[in-house]
């Protein structure tokens, strides 16, 4: 009975099953992108919108193995690997009948192959993809996607960008210093990718700060799928300098993720050559690990693998956790733009109801006085004194209402409308609404600010 338990939970939904619940998930998703379009939400136009096939997304260090890593998931040579960068395309890697290669125009503009939300990007980046079918690789039910190696510029003082406006304008050049948003590109490609790899090698174990500037803002909220690679594991060539590699990219790796547990990291090895036997050697000698030690990387590189080649079956599960992330997204979006834009209406309707008061009363007592016969000199004047008094109050009504307008929109008060809003979760010290809250907040301000509250749409509960 417990073999045929076991047999029941590793069976897969059939095919049919499996399409069922993509297209469900998407209907669902598609239904809630008109509300993210009207409150200018965080959800990425298209996201309701997948590929044609599940794909695994490799992001990295410069000559840290990607590349060498691709060409060994596909069994032939497909990806030129090298020292120095060799590469600067987002090259998506698809099973055919034949080798074809296609640039990137073509790829984004077939709607069959689902990268047609790439246009957003703009040409640059476009002109920066390629698509390349190759016949007789293992991969025949996903795809590959390389991306270019990253390095600091020299105008990126490390590419981590501030909380604050000067530093987000100090590094504004730098983040477009490919001439196209790598990290939205990077999150675009993360957000629909069934396995991410962030590669790092022993070089630059995390030392290259745009590599941590894309695990700090474009791959925020991926651990369920992101897998980080120490490749070439088998360099060092003595223990305390693997010691010394591993400790430097755990500490770098503390700075953006705000946990106290790290999460694993695959520390591995490619064969690159093979010997008369026919029996695959490592990329150094073996005077400089031991053979266990070998033993021990080679297990950990064919655990990448098997994750890797469960990329068609974790897209079910995939497509659930990204409907079930976009929804919390929207949701906690809403919620605090009704809460910050109700405090704003309430102090505008202050100020009309204060305004329309006082020239209530100016006309009254007008009116009192031409009842009673006042000289309309005197009545002439309240009725102009009045005019001149409500649109006084109203110009300084306005200048007050922008400051506080602004202040509304300001982080702090943000902050404020989250724990306000979220009372229970914040006293319980939520740590999922807490990441929902942070990535969100940014694009939050930017939609208020950039419609203004006063036009900005009521959402009811």
């Amino acid at each position: 009975p417990s073999t045929s338990q076991e047999n029941d939970n590793d069976r897969s939904p059939s095919p049919s099953v499996q399409q069922s619940i993509l297209n469900q998930c998407s209907e669902l998703h598609s239904s809630i992108m008109p509300l993210n379009t009207s409150l200018q939400g965080p959800l990425a136009k298209n996201s309701d919108k997948g590929t044609s096939l599940p794909f695994v997304f490799l992001v990295g260090n410069h000559s840290s193995g990607k590349s060498s890593f691709i060409n060994y998931v596909l069994g032939r040579p497909v990806q030129t690997a090298g020292v120095a960068p060799t590469d600067d395309c987002f090259t998506v890697i698809a099973p055919g009948p034949q080798d074809v290669d296609q640039d990137g125009p073509a790829l984004v503009g077939d709607p069959d192959i689902g990268f047609e939300g790439l246009r957003q990007f703009g040409p640059t980046l476009i002109h920066h993809t390629q698509l390349k079918v190759r016949e007789n690789i293992r991969n025949q039910d996903f795809m590959i996607i390389d991306s270019p190696g990253m390095i600091d510029s020299p105008v990126n003082y490390g590419g981590m960008v501030g909380n604050n406006s000067k530093d987000r304008s100090s590094t504004s050049s730098a983040i477009m210093d490919r001439g196209y948003d790598f990290q939205g590109v990077v999150r675009w490609m993360a957000e629909r990718a069934d396995v991410v790899l962030l590669f790092f090698d022993p070089d630059k174990p995390g030392t290259t700060g745009e590599t941590l500037n894309i695990l700090l803002h474009s791959l925020g909220g991926m651990d369920h799928k992101l897998l980080i690679v120490l490749n070439k594991a088998d360099q060092f060539k003595k223990i305390h300098d693997f010691a010394r590699a591993y400790g430097s990219l755990c500490w770098n790796l503390s700075k953006v993720i705000p946990r106290k547990d790290l999460p694993r990291i695959f520390t591995m090895c490619l064969p690159v050559a093979s010997s008369t036997d026919g029996e695959a050697k490592s990329a150094t000698t073996t005077e400089a690990l031991d053979q266990r030690a070998l033993a021990d990387l080679h297990q950990t590189r064919d655990d990448v693998l098997a994750e890797v080649m469960k990329a068609p079956k974790r897209r079910i599960d995939n497509v659930i956790t990204n409907l079930h992330d976009s929804v919390h997204l929207l949701l906690m979006h809403a919620v605090v733009a009704e809460d910050v834009r109700s405090r704003y209406s309430k102090r505008q309707w202050e100020n009309r109801i204060q305004e329309g008061s006082s020239l209530i009363l100016g006309i009254g007592l007008a009116g009192l006085g031409i009842h009673f016969n006042v000289a309309l000199e005197f009545t002439g004047g309240l009725v102009v004194a009045t005019m001149i008094g409500v649109g006084g109050m109203h110009w300084f009504n306005s200048s007050k209402l922008k400051d506080v307008e602004d202040q509304l929109t300001s982080i702090e008060e943000l902050s404020a409308s989250f724990q306000r809003t979220h009372p229970q979760e914040v006293s319980e010290a939520d740590e999922f609404y807490s990441a929902i809250w942070a990535r969100i907040r940014d694009q939050l301000r930017l939609s208020l600010w950039r419609t203004g509250l006063s036009d900005f749409p009521a959402v009811s509960k």
